[in-house]
């Protein structure tokens, strides 16, 4: 094992950690942010009105996207577990 396998097998699961999870925070920020001008504009100074809607917009991306994250996070980990022989030797 070499120090360019490392760096490769980091940066590649660094790339599928943010392509699995970026769907979800992004959603979870856009609706944090309408959230938040909405409060703004309307004086409305409630901190737990925020994590309703952003739960209920996490669950939707899962629920549209789960089967394509999961199978993101298989192919690295098959990748992963296929790359095993090319390390010992």
């Amino acid at each position: 094992m070499n120090q360019e396998f490392v760096v490769h097998i980091g940066t590649q699961m660094l790339w599928t950690m943010a392509k699995v999870a970026g769907p979800v925070l992004l959603s979870s920020l856009l609706v944090g942010l309408i959230i938040a001008i909405f409060q703004s504009a309307t004086q409305i100074q409630e901190m737990t009105l925020t994590f309703i809607p952003k739960i209920i917009a996490a669950a939707l991306i899962i629920l549209i996207l789960g089967s394509w994250m999961g199978s993101q996070a298989i192919n690295f980990t098959t990748e992963l577990f296929r790359s095993i022989p090319a390390v010992i030797q």
